[in-house]
C-alpha cells in the first residue's frame, strides 16, 4: 500500500507522524507538569512560571533554527527535535526530591527548543514536497498538518492527566520517552536525507528576513498570538477555577476540548476562506479574518462588565473565539509558506515562528501580571480582554500591508 504512493506523499506522512507524536508527547507533558504540581501546592502563576524558558527558548530556536535546517538538512532538524524532547522527558525522570522549579524550568527550555526545531522542520518540510504551481494543494496540506497538531496537543491533555492517573508521574514520563525515543529510531530510517538543505549556503546574517512580506506577516503573527496568550494562560484558567468554581478536572477538559475543535477548525479551513471555490488567500484574507476576531475579546469584556451570566459569555465566547483564531492561524501558517523561497525555506519559516514565540511569550508574561494587577477575578480578566482587543487591532492594521495578488490554484 506505502510503496504505491509517491515518494513526496511517502515524506509528508513521516513528516506528519513525527510531528504528531511529539505533539502528543509536549501536550501530554505541558498536562503533566500543572497537575503534578499543583498537587504539590504550587500557586497558578508560579505554575505558569515553570513555562517562562519553554517560551524564551522557542524564540532563540526559531531564530537559530531555520538557519540549522538550512545548513543540515530538515531531516537533521526534526530528528535533532524528537531527540531534545526525549532528553527533556529523561530530564524529569530523577527523584522526586530533585524536582525543584530551576530543574523543572531546564527540562521545559530543552523541550521548548525540541518543540519549535520540530516545528520549523514540519512545516518548511511541506514546501518543498508540493510542486510550487499548487497553492490549493499547499494550503491544503498546510490545513491539515497545522489542524491535526493542535487536535492532538488537546488530546495530549488528556493523555496526561490519563498517564498520570495510571502510571503515576515518573511511569507517565518513562512511558512516553520510550514511545517517542522509538519514533525517532524509526525517523532516523524512513526520512530523507538532505530534506531542506540549501544549494547556497546561507550566512549567519541571513537569519533575519529581508522579504517585505515576511517581515510584516511575522509582525502580524506575534500580535495574533499574543492577543490569545495574554487572556488564555494565566487568566482564563484562575477565573475558571477561583470565579466560576471549576475543579481542575472541569477547567483541564474544557481547555483540552477547546483546542481539540480549535485543530478541527484549522484543518477545515481551506474550505472556509474560498478553497472550494478555486479560490487561494491572500493577505486580503487575512485582514478580513483579522478584524472580525477584533471583535471577539470586546464583546466578551463587555459581556462580564454588564454583569451578565459569566459562564455563558466566557464559554460562548470562547467558542466563537476559537473557530475564529482557527482561520486566522490555518490563514497565517499557509501565507508563510507560500511566501517562503524554496532554497533555505527554514531561514525565513523559522523567523516567522520566532515573531509567533515572541508573540506567546509577551501574551504569557502579560496574563499573569495584568489579571493579578488588575485585581484578578472579573476585573483582571476584562483588563487581559482588553489588552487582547489592541494586539488585535494592531494585527489587523499591521495585515493591511500585506500582498493581494492571488497566486493561481
Amino acid at each position: 500500500m506505502l510503496s504505491q504512493l509517491t515518494p513526496a506523499i511517502r515524506q509528508y506522512l513521516v513528516v506528519t507522524g513525527n510531528y504528531w507524536a511529539f505533539t502528543l508527547t509536549d501536550g501530554a507533558l505541558r498536562m503533566l507538569v500543572v497537575l503534578h504540581f499543583h498537587g504539590l501546592g504550587y500557586a497558578p502563576l508560579e505554575i505558569a512560571l515553570l513555562f517562562l524558558f519553554y517560551e524564551i527558548f522557542g524564540v532563540i530556536t526559531n531564530l537559530l533554527g531555520g538557519w540549522l535546517g538550512a545548513h543540515l538538512g530538515l531531516n537533521r532538524t526534526m530528528n535533532a527535535g524528537l531527540l531534545l524532547q526525549v532528553a527533556a522527558l529523561a530530564m524529569l525522570l530523577v527523584p522526586a526530591a530533585w524536582l525543584t522549579v530551576p530543574w523543572v524550568m531546564a527540562a521545559q527550555a530543552l523541550s521548548g527548543i525540541a518543540k519549535d526545531l520540530n516545528k520549523m522542520s514540519a512545516k518548511s518540510s511541506i514546501k518543498l514536497l508540493v510542486p510550487a504551481d499548487a497553492q490549493g494543494k499547499l494550503y491544503q496540506w498546510v490545513a491539515i498538518l497545522t489542524g491535526s497538531k493542535n487536535a492532538l496537543k488537546g488530546a495530549g491533555f488528556f493523555l496526561g492527566g490519563a498517564l498520570l492517573m495510571g502510571l503515576g508521574f515518573a511511569g507517565a514520563v518513562a512511558s512516553m520517552a520510550t514511545a517517542l525515543a522509538l519514533v525517532w529510531l524509526l525517523s532516523l530510517v524512513l526520512l530523507k536525507a538532505e530534506l531542506g538543505k540549501a544549494q547556497h549556503k546561507p550566512k549567519f546574517r541571513d537569519i533575519l528576513s529581508k522579504s517585505p512580506a515576511i517581515n510584516i506577516l511575522s509582525a502580524a503573527r506575534m500580535f495574533l498570538f499574543g492577543a490569545r496568550d495574554v487572556w488564555f494562560v494565566v487568566a482564563l484558567p484562575v477565573f475558571l477555577a477561583q470565579t466560576l468554581g471549576w475543579n481542575h478536572s472541569q477547567t483541564g477538559g474544557f481547555l483540552a476540548l477547546w483546542v481539540i475543535g480549535y485543530g478541527l477548525v484549522q484543518a477545515l479551513a481551506p474550505k472556509l476562506t474560498g478553497k472550494a471555490a478555486g479560490k487561494v488567500p491572500d493577505g486580503r484574507a487575512a485582514t478580513g479574518w483579522a478584524a472580525l476576531l477584533t471583535l471577539l475579546p470586546g464583546l466578551i469584556a463587555l459581556g462580564l462588565l454588564f454583569e451578565l451570566d459569566p459562564a455563558t459569555v466566557l464559554i460562548g465566547g470562547l467558542l466563537l473565539f476559537g473557530a475564529v483564531f482557527a482561520v486566522n492561524s490555518s490563514l497565517h501558517s499557509y501565507l508563510i509558506v507560500s511566501y517562503a523561497g524554496r532554497d533555505g525555506v527554514s531561514l525565513d519559516v523559522g523567523f516567522y515562528y520566532m515573531s509567533n514565540a515572541m508573540g506567546r511569550l509577551l501574551g504569557t508574561l502579560l496574563s499573569g501580571w495584568v489579571f493579578q494587577l488588575a485585581g484578578q477575578g472579573s476585573a483582571g480578566l476584562q483588563a487581559c480582554l482588553w489588552i487582547s482587543l489592541v494586539f488585535l487591532l494592531l494585527a489587523t492594521l499591521i495585515s493591511i500591508k500585506l500582498p493581494r495578488l492571488q497566486p493561481a490554484v
